[in-house]
């Protein structure tokens, strides 16, 4: 997978007038928190490293911020001209895809995986009474393979499980009904042992032994609920009659064996010499990946990025991209998989294009949707990296369109309510400018004209005293104004616009908490935006501010009422003692938990002992309430 913020000619250039440095800080300040594999390459385009990683951009900032001990290491950062990248979904796959692409391009700096071996399968030979045994060479004779699994440990672990529960042989007898029927040969110890049901002898018959056969391969497909609805049986067994140590170790295999059930994604044996072309797009961009999966595994990813014409359809974009990425990759691939079918113009009429909507190919196709996905966000970061301003108007673009506004929403402000039974009943206002916090435009609202819990009425005095003001003194009139709560206070909040003669001017929603719902004034239907959209990152995040701002001025008046109402009613001690105790301690639990030897240091020995005895007397049968610091 290809990052980078430039044309090919704009990083060939940058390259040969020494400027790598930057080029390549450039690459680790986008490189994504996921697992893939990464990739090396010299100041003649080689790979010289490959590397696989739970976490890419943890992985690969070692390389460059840390001083290594090795010297093999330090010539490896040395040599690095570029790296590249390729996601997947887990650890697991990453291991695999690791070890295509050594073998693939045997890099210098890599010592391990570059003979023939290969990570263990497990194999159902195509015999009678198909024996299961694992193997790390594929051979096409029809028999059928698992995996790969990441160790051998893990495939005898499931082998070891799988002849637990069927009695299949693991001799290398080659059985026909011929040689059964004359008796060539003879029952082993695995027989005696009930391991195996003697099939070399006669004594099981076929169809039962490939019943067993069609069990296991569902198993080893991943549909594991029968072998784990058997080992949790044993299990419970063991552990009723007390015997912990049997139940744990079978615990233990439960738990390998759900780990590692899953197949590959980026291995599949009996897919070979197949494209794979995937389609993103932006604005003014689109972005086609492009897999090829030779000897059933991926062993080329590249992504390249098209300036979008006008009234140019995605099929003829896509279609372009594959005419020339297998002209630069010299392909010869028969079958192509697409997300749709693209326009080719009658180039590739020998070709069968596939669209697959589920199994092997579906997950490849997936796997390639993931980069170009990936490609996509890592241009937009170096473009919000070199350009912010571009940034914050793409962000206020999306909010205007996503929320279908006439104006940009530059000055947004948004409305929370704070209060405990009805207690110290406050309001917050908060205030962002350019998608930034503005932090001296927020205000606080005592309310003053609601008696109770009553958030309706709070809203409509608060949102009344804010514009009303603004009005008078021609202060700044936002263009969205975001209410954190439904349908009621916003239609509330509206109803104060509309009085003022703002609703014209500013859009005004409510954003729901439940299932993060933005509603609109009149409209009875919310609307709901994608998880990842930014407009509603951004919503969400000055939602939550207003609550932070809002909850941290009640916890402040709780806290300022209840350490003056106590201290003030402790007679003998003035403002000047108070003052001298709130400064050190900052709460009455606080003061009421210092030792008198301590407090008396500060106040003198009788003033500290009236007020430990006053807190002592009130707090007996309980502690005061917890202030905001304790609660942190």
């Amino acid at each position: 997978m290809k990052h980078d913020s430039m044309n090919e000619k704009e990083i060939k250039s940058e390259k040969k007038n020494g400027d790598y440095k930057d080029y390549l800080n450039n690459i680790l300040s986008i490189i994504p928190e996921c697992p893939g594999c990464y990739q090396y390459f010299d100041e003649k385009e080689k790979i010289i490293y490959i590397g696989k990683a739970k976490n890419l951009k943890k992985r690969v900032h070692s390389y460059f911020n840390k001083n290594h001990d090795s010297i093999k290491t330090q010539v490896l950062v040395k040599s690095i001209r570029d790296i590249k990248y390729i996601v997947v979904d887990n650890e697991e796959d990453a291991l695999q895809l690791e070890n295509n692409l050594i073998k693939q391009y045997k890099p210098k700096f890599n010592s391990m995986l570059k003979d023939d071996k290969t990570y263990p399968s497990i194999v159902i030979k195509n015999e009678f009474f198909p024996r299961v045994f694992h193997t790390r060479n594929i051979i096409k004779d029809g028999s059928q393979y698992f995996g790969p699994y990441s160790s051998s440990h893990i495939v005898k672990i499931i082998l070891q499980l799988i002849k637990d529960i069927y009695p299949i042989r693991n001799c290398n007898y080659p059985l026909t009904k011929e040689k059964i029927a004359e008796n060539k040969y003879k029952v082993c110890l695995e027989y005696h042992m009930k391991r195996c049901k003697g099939p070399c002898e006669g004594l099981q018959n076929i169809e039962e032994y490939n019943n067993n056969i069609i069990q296991i391969k569902e198993i080893l497909k991943g549909n594991i609920s029968k072998i784990i609805k058997n080992l949790q049986e044993s299990m419970f067994k063991y552990a009723e009659e007390l015997k912990f140590e049997e139940a744990q170790i079978i615990k233990k295999k439960i738990d390998l064996i759900e780990k590692y059930n899953a197949k590959s994604k980026v291995v599949v044996p009996f897919l070979t010499n197949i494209d794979v072309f995937s389609y993103k797009e932006s604005d003014n961009n689109a972005f086609i990946n492009y897999m090829h999966i030779g000897n059933g595994a991926i062993v080329h990813v590249y992504t390249i990025e098209y300036k979008k014409k006008i009234n140019e359809s995605k099929e003829d974009i896509l279609g372009l991209g594959i005419i020339e990425m297998r002209d630069r990759f010299k392909s010869t691939a028969k079958e192509i998989i697409t997300p749709f079918i693209p326009n080719t113009e009658n180039a590739l009429d020998k070709i069968l294009f596939t669209i697959p909507q589920r199994g092997d190919k579906k997950k490849l196709l997936d796997i390639s949707e993931k980069n170009a996905k990936q490609y996509k966000l890592d241009k937009l970061k170096q473009e919000d990296k070199l350009n912010p301003e571009q940034k914050t108007t793409r962000l206020l673009s999306n909010i205007q369109k996503d929320l279908h506004m006439k104006h940009l929403p530059v000055h947004i402000e948004c409305f929370d309510n704070s209060n405990i039974q009805g207690k110290n009943p406050v309001a917050s206002c908060v205030v962002f400018k350019k998608g930034k916090a503005a932090k001296r435009d927020y205000r606080h609202f005592h309310i003053k004209s609601v008696e109770g819990p009553d958030d309706y009425a709070s809203m409509e005095e608060v949102v009344t005293r804010r514009y009303s003001r603004a009005l008078r003194e021609g202060g700044d009139i936002p263009q969205l104004i975001i209410i954190d709560g439904g349908k009621g206070q916003l239609k509330v909040a509206a109803n104060v616009l509309k009085k003022l003669g703002l609703d014209d001017r500013i859009l005004i929603v409510g954003l729901a908490k439940r299932l993060e719902e933005i509603f609109f004034v009149g409209d009875p239907i919310p609307l709901i935006l994608d998880k990842t959209s930014e407009t509603l990152k951004l919503m969400q995040q000055i939602r939550d501010e207003a609550h932070r701002f809002g909850i941290t001025f009640h916890r402040q008046l709780r806290s300022k009422e209840q350490t003056e109402s106590i201290l003030d009613s402790i007679k003998g001690i003035g403002e000047s003692t108070k003052e001298k105790l709130l400064k050190k301690y900052k709460s009455i639990k606080r003061i009421k938990n210092t030792p008198l030897l301590e407090m008396q240091h500060i106040i003198g020995e009788r003033k500290a002992k009236i007020i430990l005895d006053a807190l002592n007397e009130l707090y007996k049968d309980n502690e005061p309430e917890i202030e905001p610091e304790d609660e942190d």
